[in-house]
């Protein structure tokens, strides 16, 4: 006999008059997502973007966040934030704006999580060396959609990876869902708070040489800043039916931006450590590219060109294992020789 299907029909319908009853008007329901690349029976449990959630936090490319750069290359000390600790930190801000206006939080928390697995080592530094040597340009959010549509394939919903694509600002089209627009808030709100206080234990910044304006809007660095934009979020969006930022709040966000590219982002110490990380990956995408064949399988789809697998293999590596691999490639073997001369 073929299996009862009424209990699954039963809470299927029962997920979609919740999300009517709970989400607002703007909301993106999971009933009308525009599916999957392949189809899919519905699971009893959870729905579509609930389970894109569970496949993302569950796969290879999210656990190797935890030793990935965000802002300081091989720092000293334990309370730097990674991109893993990055990606847990936009997921609440994501998931605070997203309840706060009724949106899917599901959705929000999916792209969250998501948002950055495509990234290289050594952050930004490392995406610019790949920007460098792809003709067609590179770009991290893309490569996250390439993970989880073809490297580490999870078959994940057409939302989920239309926010993954687009959730930095220079991204156009935007993301097609306000889920997708609160991600892009809660990552400058999470990256620009948190990279100031890791500026301000590394001793490049103060908080006395913040500019004013930020000063007298924020207050000090950590929970404060973050409170202040989810509210400008959160009451601006509520206000004129779209996710925005306060106006007023959106000039402070800028002049902080802008004070962090300079103080920090581009300061010395840290071009100076960028430049060095530019040149391992350089190397290392060139030793590949003259050594195809050392591309681990795991790494490699068999159906893209040198090059590309070249790209996937290096920019799927977290810090570490970057320089483990350029070390082992490029570092020569100085006991070799004393080894067999011992005894």
């Amino acid at each position: 006999m073929p299996p009862d299907d009424a209990p699954l029909r039963t809470r299927r319908l029962a997920d979609r008059l919740a999300e009517e009853e709970r989400l607002s008007p703007a909301a993106t329901r999971s009933a009308s997502s525009r599916g999957r690349a392949r189809h899919e029976l519905d699971d009893a449990l959870r729905t579509p973007f609930e389970r894109d959630r569970d496949r993302i936090l569950h796969s290879k490319a999210f656990r190797r966040l935890k030793h990935k750069t965000q802002v300081f290359i091989n720092p000293e000390g334990d309370h730097y934030v990674t991109r893993l600790t990055h990606a847990l930190q936009v997921t609440q801000i994501a998931r605070a704006i997203a309840a706060a206006l009724t949106l899917n939080e599901p959705l929000a928390e999916a792209i969250a999580l998501g948002h950055d697995v495509g990234h290289t080592p050594f952050g930004h530094a490392g995406e610019d060396v790949l920007d460098e040597v792809v003709p067609e340009g590179w770009y991290h959010g893309a490569q996250g959609v390439r993970i989880y549509e073809v490297l580490e394939d999870r078959n994940l919903t057409w939302e989920v990876r239309d926010g993954i694509r687009s959730h930095t600002w220079r991204i156009e089209p935007p993301p097609s869902t306000p889920e997708g627009q609160v991600v892009r808030y809660a990552d400058r709100i999470a990256y620009l708070t948190h990279d100031a206080l890791d500026a301000a234990r590394a001793g490049m910044i103060t908080t006395a040489s913040l500019p004013a304006d930020v000063r007298s809007a924020l207050g000090e660095p950590g929970r404060l800043w973050i409170d202040a934009f989810v509210r400008g979020v959160v009451e601006r969006s509520a206000a004129v039916g779209a996710v925005e930022l306060d106006p007023a709040l959106g000039e402070v966000m800028a002049e902080l931006r802008a004070f962090m590219f300079e103080r920090v982002y581009q300061a010395p110490p840290n071009a100076s450590r960028a430049a060095a990380a530019r040149r391992v990956l350089h190397e290392l995408v060139e030793y590949h590219l003259r050594h195809p064949g050392e591309v681990p399988a795991s790494y490699r789809d068999d159906g893209a060109d040198t090059l590309r697998q070249v790209v996937d293999y290096v920019a799927g590596m977290t810090d570490r294992y970057a320089l483990a691999r350029h070390d082992e490639l490029f570092r020569p073997v100085l006991f070799e020789e004393p080894r067999r001369t011992l005894g």
